[in-house]
């Protein structure tokens, strides 16, 4: 249990006060923060650029049907921002301590935890509803991300590990799978690495921002290694997980029938990006870390993903796969 004290003017009544209503556009507003929408966009980068990959390796011309695309698209949109609704509604009470969070809806009073718990459930059942109308692998994977955020990570790892956005950010590895089964039906070997690739970029994603956040985490004794953990001890976390997905991501040349595009593109963006997390490293080493050269590895890493994902929608229409 996480114990705070908040001074009167981070309280939903000190915020709301001589306010008698809340307009329509402010609330709507509030419900749309609740989801999330940054990561949202992120989620949704893999999740297209999946689906024209596996229409292609299934051996089809083309791109999916456009109905295919919205329904898989929309569906995964509402089951993130079911999931973050849903976080939202759980760490209401150490939003309101950390001043990265402190304007949620939910602590400012925009919307009262009632609405929020409500509108993370209509949103759960829109999402499943959805993908579940592509087939029902796709709807069960749907629930299995929802259950990870939600479930694994905000209510059992978050506050208690600090491998908790390890395990916890399989979640965030969803997509992919959802997108793979909505285009084929099946999960293969390609839709497994793809998988992989972000579970093992999920760690050196977050633990940049978690040590630019390190005061905030502190605060409310949630234990992310970014924030609790040596910035050495942390930069070698980063730099092994970096390359292990690197690696990871080649594997995509052998075994998911990768071809020019994806393999020019994984090598040289898995290249540079190894090089920002090694001068996180050396820089550790000399006790040299900032909040701004840690958030430089963060940056890094979303245009990464972006990246390769990008590379992975345009490779099956340039050429064929180089082995296999």
């Amino acid at each position: 249990m996480v114990t705070t004290h908040v001074s009167a003017t981070h309280t939903p009544a000190a915020e709301t006060a001589g306010r008698s209503s809340i307009g329509f556009s402010e609330k709507a507003k509030g419900y749309l923060a609740l989801t999330k929408p940054r990561v949202v966009e992120l989620l949704l980068v893999t999740t297209l650029p999946t689906m024209f990959y596996a229409h292609g390796f299934a051996g089809k011309s083309g791109v999916p049907s456009l109905w295919l695309m919205v329904a898989t698209m929309v569906g995964g949109a509402l089951a993130a921002g079911a999931s973050g609704a849903f976080n939202c509604y759980i760490d209401r009470d150490i939003d309101k301590v950390m001043n990265r969070t402190s304007k949620r809806p939910l602590v400012t009073g925009v919307i009262t935890p009632r609405e929020a718990l409500v509108f993370s459930w209509v949103l759960t059942v829109l999402a499943v509803a959805l993908l579940w109308s592509v087939n029902p692998l796709t709807g069960m994977l749907g629930i299995g991300a929802i259950f990870v955020y939600v479930v694994v990570y905000s209510l059992i790892l978050k506050r208690r590990t600090s491998q908790n956005i390890v395990w916890g950010g399989a979640a965030g590895c969803f997509p992919v799978l959802i997108a793979w089964a909505a285009v084929t039906n099946t999960i293969q070997w390609p839709a497994v690495i793809l998988f992989m690739i972000i579970f093992l970029w999920t760690p050196p994603h977050y633990w940049p921002l978690s040590m630019r956040y390190s005061d905030d985490y502190n605060a409310v004794n949630v234990p992310m290694l970014g924030a609790i953990a040596g910035s050495r001890t942390v930069a070698v976390q980063v730099v092994l997980y970096t390359w292990a997905m690197v690696v990871c991501s080649l594997l995509m040349i052998p075994l998911g029938g990768a071809g020019i595009v994806y393999t020019v593109t994984a090598a040289a963006a898995g290249a540079w990006f190894l090089y920002e997390a090694h001068v996180l490293y050396s820089n550790s080493k000399k006790d040299l870390v900032t909040k701004k050269n840690a958030m430089k590895v963060f940056h890094a890493s979303i245009t990464y993903l972006t990246l390769v994902f990008l590379s992975l929608a345009v490779d099956p229409f340039v050429g064929s796969a180089l082995m296999g």
